[in-house]
């Protein structure tokens, strides 16, 4: 690899033989650095790969990363990149840059509160905990490793906030506004869904596990707009026709996707939550009886 920008002494833009641009970061990486020279690879720690990258020139994705991962300090950036790797939540090679940056900026706002003495109670913490219980256990860890590596020490409530930002590295785009969102309309759904049929919508349950699974799926599919289509005649018939009062639940959750994101859903995704509705009440009913 050789080098095309120095961004600071932990921070070096290059390319790879086969001209792919990178990121590479690493304690001192920047000192002995030199533009279109080989690369002490011994100091790399991380290599970022920007996933969209088709021109190679300055304003391009790696350009831009590059440069905002080099604003973050040195024992920030050091800090974050090495728990992610500690607990095996990126490797040594990651094509998700956004999601170190997003951490890193958000470690050092959390540093800074720290060091003032303020705390902070997230209020997502409750539906967090439940939604995306694998995040947040992920992030309970990242927290802990970040912890070896900083001072002050970050307060147990911002693993919150890093499960958050765990979750939105699945998405497109890297505003953490829409994983908000995205939470906000899965607990109106299953509200909907508790108060029509008065059942237990709590993580527990198998079948409101993979309803909530589906529904991080679909924004996905939304964001990228790719709905499911082309089973309406048959698939999305059959559950209807089966499922007559879940796909009544299913088009009034529909409506509140419109309403919360300004997208209407294709028969398919309607049917296919027709489905999960239908399991999520069977489930209740084989409990009661």
């Amino acid at each position: 690899m050789k080098a095309m920008r120095v961004l600071n002494n932990n921070v070096v833009l290059a390319r790879e033989e086969n001209g792919r641009p990178v990121i590479l970061t690493g304690r001192g990486i920047g000192f002995g650095s030199q533009q279109g020279k080989p690369v002490d690879t011994t100091l790399v720690e991380r290599v970022f790969v920007p996933a969209d990258d088709r021109d190679h020139a300055p304003g391009s994705d790696a350009d831009c990363l590059a440069d905002a991962l080099a604003l973050i300090s040195e024992e920030v950036l050091q800090a974050v990149v090495t728990a992610l790797g500690d607990v095996g939540i990126e490797g040594r090679e990651s094509t998700r840059p956004t999601l170190a940056i997003a951490i890193a900026d958000h470690v050092a706002g959390a540093l800074d509160r720290a060091a003032q003495g303020i705390v902070i109670e997230y209020p997502l913490r409750p539906e967090v905990q439940t939604l995306y219980a694998a995040e947040y256990a992920q992030a309970q860890l990242l927290l802990a490793a970040i912890n070896k590596y900083v001072t002050p020490q970050l307060e147990a409530s911002e693993a919150t906030a890093l499960a958050l930002h765990l979750v939105n590295a699945g998405f497109v785009s890297g505003d953490l506004s829409f994983t908000y969102t995205m939470t906000g309309v899965i607990q109106q759904m299953l509200a909907v869904v508790r108060e029509r049929y008065g059942v237990d919508v709590s993580h527990e349950s198998m079948n409101v596990a993979r309803f909530i699974t589906h529904v991080r799926y679909l924004f996905v599919r939304i964001q990228q707009h790719q709905q499911l289509t082309g089973q309406e005649t048959t698939i999305g018939k059959g559950i209807r026709e089966h499922y007559p009062e879940a796909t009544h639940t299913a088009q009034q959750l529909a409506t509140i996707v419109e309403l919360r994101l300004g997208r209407r859903l294709s028969e398919d995704e309607v049917s296919y939550l027709a489905l999960h509705v239908a399991r999520m009440t069977m489930e209740a009913d084989a409990e009661a009886a």
